[in-house]
């Protein structure tokens, strides 16, 4: 793919992902908070978005705020929020941070990527994404989706995702920074697989170099 090309392929995108199921963290980006968005990204690694949707739902009718979830059990968290994958590791990592943001930022979550890393079980991935859906700044979240889709257009030519965040940085328009996730997530989850992506019907075909493709529908 050009990098000119990349204006096309996001008209293409969110045309396309009208018709797909919007990824679960963005749904509970819906409220604006960033806190739930740092929680619901915690228990989305490895985990279905449909089970992380109902997951976030259960602990959050219960305790919504660092405050309320600090009072909980590592028991109690983890019972309300399997079967997430490795539910017990995130109840202690998600117990651990409400009360750290509680103890030390006055119950509210930072907005600078930097700050964010520092909290145990927060990597680019969920730093970016609390930036941009919790506070509307710029950053671009780089899931696996977003790495292999980049890839495999020949948008960029990168080994992992932190090389890519990078890259896209340096050659992706800014008006799409935020947007790109759910684009590429949905986009990833329902027509670009990992492996045999359903390329006969993709409309991004006569863009995509699709590298490394060895198999497709």
């Amino acid at each position: 793919m050009k990098h000119g090309d990349i204006h096309s392929a996001i008209e293409i995108l969110r045309d396309e992902c009208r018709k797909w199921p919007t990824p679960a963290v963005t749904v509970v980006s819906g409220d604006k908070s960033p806190f739930r968005v740092l929680v619901s990204c915690i228990i989305s690694l490895r985990t279905k978005d449909e089970v992380t949707a109902r997951s976030s739902a259960r602990l959050f009718d219960r305790a919504g705020t660092p405050a309320a979830i600090g009072e909980l059990t590592e028991r109690e968290i983890a019972e309300l929020i399997y079967p997430a994958g490795f539910y017990r590791t995130k109840a202690a990592q998600i117990l651990e941070l409400s009360r750290k943001l509680v103890a030390d930022y006055g119950g509210c979550v930072p907005d600078e990527i930097e700050e964010l890393l520092i909290f145990k079980g927060v990597g680019r991935k969920t730093a970016n994404l609390v930036v941009t859906l919790g506070f509307g700044k710029p950053g671009i979240c780089v899931d696996t989706h977003v790495h292999r889709i980049c890839n495999r257009w020949g948008y960029v030519a990168t080994r992992d995702a932190t090389a890519t965040e990078k890259a896209l940085r340096h050659i992706l328009p800014h008006s799409y920074w935020i947007e790109i996730n759910d684009l590429l997530v949905a986009f990833g989850q329902n027509q670009c697989h990992p492996v045999s992506p359903r390329c006969s019907s993709c409309r991004l075909i006569k863009l995509c170099d699709r590298v490394s493709v060895l198999k497709s529908r």
